[in-house]
This record gives C-alpha cells, sequence and structure tokens, in this order.
C-alpha cells in the first residue's frame, strides 16, 4: 500500500521524514514517561525554560509534574559509559506557560540528544542533522551558529560582576545597542568597554565572513579559542557547512549552554523553528566528565507555515519590506522619518487607508492601534515596527530592539501627593495601566505592593485614595501640578523604538541593516 503523505499535517510528514533521517545517522528512539517527579524540577529549576510547571499529587502520594522538558529527562536517565557515546531521538509533547493565552499549552517537540564521549566529530554530526532537519522542513532555511564562550571570555576579561551580566546578555539577544551601552555604563564599565562590548553585535553574518572579522577583534584567549574551536567545526562539516551564518553575540542561558549553540529559522516562520547546543554542566550533574549536546524542533510551528498567505501578500514579488506605524502623532512622526529616509509612500495621508504601499520601492506600512505594534512585529504579520518603549517593555514581546529615534521622549514615573510619605507597614497601593512594568520596577526594589489596574485618568486614584502612588508616563508633569501631585521617582526613559521580528531579521536582513542606517542618518540631519 502506497502511502499519500499529502493527507498529513506538516508536522506529521515532518516527523516521518526526520524520524527516517535521525534512524539512518544511528539515533534510535526514545520514549519516556509523560510524568516526572516534581523533585527533579524544583533541583534544576535554572535549568528549565520556564519554573512554572503543572503538578498533581498521584495515586501514590509523591507529588508529580506534567513534563515541561525532555532534555532533562534525557540527561537524568541516560547515564553513559565513561568513553561510550548515546545518541537518542525523540517525539514528545512538554507542557509549558503560553504567554499569549496566559496558560498552560502543550508544545510538540522532535529533536535528539548526544550524550557522552562528544567530540568534535559527534559536534559536526548533530550540527549537520540540525542543517538537514531544516532542509527537510522547508525550502528556504536559515541556521545560525553561536559561541557561549566568546561572550563569557569577553565578561570574564573585562571583569563583569556576575550580577551585572544578566543585564548585559539580556541587550545582546535583544540586539539592543542604545540599551547595551546603558546597561554597560550602569555595570561601572568604563566606556571604551562598554563601546567594545556594544561592537559584538556587528559580528554577525556569514559564518566565513564573520570569523574573519571576528579574529582581528579578539581581545582575550577565551575569545579566540571558542574561534578556534568553530573553524575545526566548518573544516568537519566541509560542503555541509556552506551557507550557515554566526551571530557571535548570540548569548543563550548560560546556566545551561556552555559552547556552540545554534538557531534555525524557516522562512514565513515568525519564530524560530530549531534550538540547540552543547549543554555539559546539566549532563555533569548526572554523569560527572560527560559532554552532551543536541537540539529541539517546534512542530507547532510547521502547522503555522501550511496557513494561507494573507491577500495583501499574495502574488507579491521580490522581497517587500512590512512596516508596523501606530496611528496618531507618533506614527506620523515615525512616516515623516521614514519618508525623510527614502522610505515614502505617496497616499499615506489617506486616513481611512490601513495598508499604504510603495511598489517601487517594496514597502509596505500597516496602520494599527498603538499597543498592537509589538503583536504585529512578533508574530511575523510586520517584518518591523516603530513602538513606544513603554508599549514594548509592558507587552515583553519577543523581538529585536535596533534603534531608540529618541521621538516622542517622555519618562515612566512614580507620582503621587506631593506630601506622600511611604508607609512601609503594609503593602503600597499603586493605580497604573502598566501592570507589567509596575511590578518589575517594585520588585527590584523589594517592595510589597498591591496593583489597580485602571484604563484612563490616572492621577485621580491618589486623589481619591484609590491609591498611594500611580505609575504612569509623564511628559510635562502639567496635569500633575494641576492636581497637585508630583514626580515621586523617575526610573525609565521612553521614546520611539525600531524593533524588529526576529525570524524576519534572518531572511531579509540586508533590507533591514539598509532601512536602519537610513533613519541614523535622518536622524542625523
Amino acid at each position: 500500500m502506497n502511502l499519500d503523505l499529502t493527507t498529513f499535517s506538516p508536522a506529521e510528514r515532518s516527523t516521518l521524514q526526520l524520524r527516517a533521517l535521525y534512524e539512518q545517522a544511528g539515533y534510535r528512539k526514545y520514549r519516556m514517561a509523560r510524568f516526572e517527579e516534581y523533585a527533579l524540577y524544583q533541583q534544576y529549576e535554572s535549568f528549565l525554560p520556564d519554573p512554572q510547571v503543572v503538578t498533581f499529587t498521584d495515586l501514590d502520594g509523591k507529588l508529580r509534574a506534567i513534563r515541561p522538558d525532555v532534555t532533562l529527562s534525557i540527561a537524568k536517565n541516560a547515564q553513559p559509559a565513561p568513553g561510550s557515546c548515546k545518541k537518542y531521538y525523540y517525539t514528545e509533547q512538554v507542557c509549558r506557560p503560553s504567554r499569549e493565552s496566559h496558560t498552560f499549552a502543550e508544545i510538540s517537540q522532535m529533536g535528539l540528544e548526544c550524550l557522552g564521549a562528544v567530540g568534535a566529530a559527534q559536534q559536526a554530526e548533530v550540527v549537520r542533522l540540525a542543517r538537514q532537519s531544516l532542509n527537510a522542513l522547508g525550502e528556504s532555511s536559515v541556521l545560525e551558529l553561536g559561541h557561549m564562550g566568546y561572550v563569557t571570555a569577553w565578561l570574564d576579561g573585562v571583569g563583569v560582576a556576575k550580577a551585572d551580566r544578566p543585564a548585559l546578555l539580556a541587550m545582546l539577544q535583544q540586539k539592543n545597542p542604545h540599551g547595551l551601552l546603558e546597561a554597560a555604563r550602569a555595570a561601572g564599565l568604563p566606556d571604551a568597554d562598554a563601546r567594545d562590548l556594544v561592537s559584538l553585535l556587528e559580528l554577525h553574518g556569514p559564518l566565513s565572513a564573520t570569523l574573519a572579522a571576528a579574529r582581528g577583534r579578539c581581545r582575550f584567549d577565551g575569545q579566540r579559542a571558542a574561534l578556534e574551536e568553530l573553524t575545526a567545526l566548518q573544516n568537519d562539516l566541509g560542503e555541509a557547512g556552506r551557507g550557515l551564518c554566526l551571530d557571535l553575540s548570540l548569548a543563550g542561558d548560560m546556566d545551561y549552554y556552555n559552547g556552540l549553540v545554534f538557531t534555525g529559522y524557516l522562512s514565513g516562520a515568525a519564530r524560530p523553528v530549531l534550538k540547540g547546543g552543547r549543554y555539559d554542566l546539566l549532563i555533569r550533574r548526572f554523569t560527572p566528565g560527560a559532554g552532551a549536546i543536541g537540539f529541539a524542533l517546534y512542530l507547532d510551528e510547521l502547522d503555522r507555515l501550511a496557513a494561507p498567505l494573507p491577500p495583501v501578500r499574495a502574488g507579491e514579488e521580490g522581497t517587500w519590506l512590512n512596516i508596523a506605524l501606530p496611528k496618531g502623532r507618533l506614527g506620523d512622526k515615525a512616516y515623516a522619518l521614514l519618508a525623510g529616509a527614502g522610505y515614502g509612500a505617496g497616499d499615506y495621508t489617506d486616513s481611512r487607508r490601513l495598508v499604504v504601499e510603495n511598489p517601487d520601492a517594496k514597502v509596505r506600512y500597516f496602520l494599527v492601534k498603538p499597543s498592537d505594534v509589538a503583536i504585529y512585529v512578533e508574530h511575523g504579520a510586520a517584518d518591523v515596527g516603530l513602538v513606544g518603549k513603554d508599549i514594548l517593555a509592558e507587552s515583553g514581546a519577543d523581538v529585536y530592539e535596533l534603534l531608540d529615534t529618541g521621538m516622542g521622549r517622555c519618562r515612566m514615573c512614580v507620582a503621587g501627593p506631593k506630601t506622600f510619605a511611604d508607609d512601609e507597614s503594609r503593602a503600597l497601593r499603586v493605580a497604573t495601566k502598566f501592570v507589567n512594568i509596575a511590578r518589575a520596577h517594585y520588585e527590584g526594589t523589594g517592595r510589597e505592593i498591591d496593583i489597580i489596574k485602571l484604563n484612563g485618568s490616572i492621577e485621580l486614584a491618589p486623589i481619591l485614595g484609590l491609591s498611594d502612588v500611580i505609575v504612569d508616563i509623564v511628559e510635562t508633569g502639567t496635569t500633575l501640578r494641576e492636581n497637585d501631585l508630583a514626580v515621586l521617582e523617575e526610573f525609565m526613559p521612553i521614546s520611539a523604538r525600531l524593533i524588529a521580528n526576529k525570524a524576519s531579521y534572518k531572511f531579509k536582513q540586508s533590507a533591514i541593516t539598509a532601512l536602519l542606517q537610513a533613519m541614523k542618518e535622518a536622524l542625523a540631519k
């Protein structure tokens, strides 16, 4: 009987294809129980993608959890003998919190793990299989390598304190040069070191070219060792390494990854579909002296690729740049900047139109509600967008923050009555529409608060006794003064930022880089 694969979903077809690929490479299927004892996740919480897990008391009285991660279970159970190497692949469901739905969601994963005596040959084999996996899933893909040792060696070399590293790594992951410079200065780095760190963001592109550029900029032995390992990997891969990309600012979780890291993208998918790397730190918790490398594919992203193209993109040719702009005064300023940079669209001023195009420049504008810009970009409906830092921080969108335009400058503040004195014997009542920003700010100070979410007229809350203070945007402070309120604390500068979808940045990098440079030049005039 001939099997008609066209009747299967993209994820189902891919599972069959990849299973054959992995078994031919000598990997055998690993099947695990759906539940684990909660103590495992409690003990190794730092290795989990999210500390929140679903727990329940089993019939034997033990507290168990619905599995949030596959690799941790394999690392615990594999126990490879010295000098041996165990190779597994898996197709499993994991349960993790979903930021979009605010509930736990099942995620379909397929991946492989190589554990034990992992040397250069095994590392090259896993990278080769990652590349072959992407090729099997789509016609256009990008596999981007990085190395944790390159960034770690720089941080160690200049003596960055452990407590300051998370903020720096977060800015590197966002490709946020202005935020990285501020964080470096806040960490006490000299200006020359701070600017050198920001320059790491430039080290990305084709593997060979990026390696060559990085060799001339190494300052520390650990950086040179990372480049030597990447060069050896390139040689081991041979033709299979053609077309690979390298991003030396690619900084994963330092508690998890310790060497080579890599991320895979498919054209049309808004998020990475593959993530992997070396995780010797984890395997050695269970098997001292062992090494490990592997990757996971996110199969749910493949089913999303099967959705038809939206009408606005049907039949388009070439590479279009899709830009989300906020409606209103900020959007008008942003468009004026873009038009001055050579990205104008003649009928933008027709306020009834939500989509405005310039076919000659291959640029398309989406006019959306300001609070929705980051959502459109994160989910790939737009490649880039202009959004206020307040909205970006509140949404927590997983995007690149490429440029601070300086437009619409204001500040996020704590404000209250001029005579306000904090009573630390009780929770502070805070009224705001920026719930996440307010919570993060006060968590940083250790102050207990009760948040009262409002959607407008925030200044009225302390006047009527609804709250003690407010957290809100302040531009001139006129409204506060007219109501006998005052700024008590400023803690976040606000302005319009250029953001980019992470997958779009890989496939449309030249177009986005050209736009970014044109905007910088227009701002400098």
